[in-house]
Parts: C-alpha cells; structure tokens; sequence
C-alpha cells in the first residue's frame, strides 16, 4: 500500500484535520507518515502513524506570549507567521527530503512551503490542501482577509476589481518569499512567476480543499483539479470533564465560549466580555480556557464554568449557543453540532471563516 508523507505546520488546528486523515489512512492499509515540528511527535505517535521531524520547531504557544500576540495581531499576523517560516526555508527542505525520499505521495499545507521544492527535485507526486477557503483566493467568491474586513462588504463589485486587489496582494507580498526564490535557484530549479502564498502552494495535479461545501462551493476560478473533501474530523475520545458534566446536568444549555488552539493564548479581555454577556441575557456560562488560564476578574459564581478543554464533538451539541474565535477547525465542529454561533475573529482565516459562517 502507499507511504503518503503528509506535511504541516503551525498550530494544534493546523495538525489535527491531518492526524485525522492519517487514521483514515491507516484503517486502509497505507502508512501515513505526518510531517511536522518536532513537538508534535508524541501526539502524531498515538496514533498509530510514523512521525517526520521538520524544522522550524515550534515552542508551545502558552510559552511566548509576545510571539502570540504578534501572530495573532489582525493586521501584521500573517506577516509574522511568514517571517518564522523563511529564515528555515533550507532546514526545512532538507528534513523534507528524508520521509520523502521512500514516499509515494507528498501532501502539502499552504505553510509547508518547501513540499513543491521537495517534490520538483525528487519527481515524488504531490497533492496540495487547504483547510479554509480562503486560500483559494477566487474572485468570483472572494474572502475577506483581516486588514480589510470591510471586503464582506465588497462582493457587489465584481470579480474584476477582486483580482486586481489579489494581484496587489501578490505584490505586496512579493519581498516576504523572496528567500522561497532564492532557494529555487539554489536547488536549480526554473524560477517561476507564482507567489507560494498565492497560486504558488496549489499542486497542478490535485488540490484537496479540506472544509464542506455549505462553507464555500466550488468555483469557476478555482485550480481545475481541486476536490471538496468536507471537514476531516478527528474526534477527541478523551471522556467530558466530570465536573462539567455535572455543570451541564445541572440546569438548562450554557452559552459555550471558546478560542480554539491560538487565538486562546492571546485572548485580551474575551473571557471577561464573555462572562459579562451571559449574564446579561440570563444565561449560564462555559468557558474552555486552555491549560493555563487568565486572570479573570468576574468570571466566578455558581452559573460559571471554567474548564481547561473539552471534547467538542461531545460539549457543542449541549449548548445554547456557541461563541468562537472561527478557527476553521472550531468552526467544523460548531456547524455539526448544530447550535447557533456568534462568532469573534481575531486574525488570519478568521474573519473569512466568520463572513461564511453569517
């Protein structure tokens, strides 16, 4: 059967949608090897599936505060996260090389960017993926990026004005990937138009756009080989937090409120917003706020639950409502469990996500 390497990088959110189809592959027979930061290996471990280290290492995010706060900054949070990745562009092509060298396939994430290089230079086929549809970039349903979330109000104006703000983009842009460049020209590769941030990461074999259709249908301008595979869900088997349980047996649906795998290391005054808002509307409250928990000044009393995590799958369907920060993986779960959302981006694919959902 087939060894597919499958490449990501970033946060918990960014891993787990591949852990999940790393099972699915296992269950057939294939072996998935999951490529990715160091700190990861344990977890890629349980289950089941080989483990890849490929540098940058990541530091747990509850660890630097300050980087957070630059990552998840809704202007300059994707420059930030592109400046961690290009300064390791040669390590990160070399660790590349090692699983990839055996692979029958190289699945790639819009940040794994040397995955294309690894794949030009070995001849190993490559499949791309996106986890949100605003990767996609497409005119004809554009997305709103965070700088200019007036842009959800901008579909009136048509696919042509849309692309010329996404050439701006690419230009804009230009400069961060100058070292991805640079880079191809050492490995002797042809240079290329593309920006990788762009059309540049889409494979012109196979794309997977890893989200569901009720979330974005396909359109015109989209990469000709590109499959809607719905959300990959990966659910947590770990059993619910008894005492949550009993919080939620004790009296009628709370409002949820959660920041995913980010956004909830930098959440600036949300929990105390949040507590503040349930009970205005009379409502009891459930906060899954990390494992190292903030301060919080009012968030105590009898209708308040603080909890580090919980399963999604099993405490969404129990609430009232489901407030969120529309991480692509938080919001998978929160459309399938069914519940009404609010949500309350910070940055990157968020404030997309968010359009989407409303």
């Amino acid at each position: 059967m087939a060894r597919i390497v499958l490449a990501t990088f970033g946060s918990r959110g960014d891993l787990n949608p591949y852990l999940a189809v790393a099972r699915a592959l296992l269950a057939r027979g294939h072996t998935p090897i999951v490529a990715t930061s160091a700190s990861y290996r344990e977890v890629v471990e349980a289950t089941g599936a080989r483990f890849a280290p490929v540098r940058p290492d990541l530091v747990p995010e509850a660890e630097q505060p300050e980087m957070m706060a630059r990552v998840m900054d809704q202007h300059r949070g994707t420059a930030a996260v592109v400046a961690l990745i290009m300064p390791r562009l040669r390590e990160s092509y070399e660790d590349t090389l090692v699983p990839a060298r055996d692979a029958d396939l190289l699945v790639s994430h819009p940040l794994t960017l040397t995955v294309r290089l690894v794949a030009e230079t070995t001849g190993v086929p490559w499949a791309s993926s996106l986890l949100q549809p605003l990767g996609l970039f497409s005119a004809h349903d554009p997305p709103v990026i965070p700088p200019a979330p007036w842009m959800r109000h901008a579909r009136a104006l048509g696919p042509g004005f849309h692309r010329g703000l996404f050439a701006l983009g690419r230009a804009s842009t230009r400069r961060w990937v100058a070292p991805w460049g640079a880079l191809r020209r050492a490995l002797g590769l042809p240079p290329v138009r593309e920006n990788p941030l762009f059309s540049g990461q889409h494979s012109p074999a196979l794309v997977l756009a890893m989200f569901s259709p009720l979330l974005a249908p396909p359109q015109p301008d989209w990469p000709r080989h590109t499959v809607v595979t719905g959300f990959p869900f990966g659910d947590d088997e770990r059993p619910m937090p008894r005492a949550l349980e009993e919080f939620l047996d004790a009296g009628e649906p709370p409002a949820l409120f959660t920041l995913g795998t980010s956004a909830v290391h930098d959440p600036r005054a949300f929990w105390d917003e949040s507590v503040a808002a349930a009970r205005a509307i009379g409502r009891r409250a459930v906060l899954l706020v990390g494992e190292r928990p903030p301060a919080l000044r009012h968030a105590h009393g009898p209708d308040v639950h603080i909890a580090a995590y919980a399963p999604h799958a099993q405490v969404m369907p129990r609430a009232f409502a489901i407030v969120h920060q529309g991480g692509i993986g938080t919001t998978a779960q929160a459309m399938r469990a069914g519940r009404p959302m609010l949500v309350v981006p910070f940055a990157h694919d968020q404030f997309d996500n968010a359009a989407r959902v409303a």
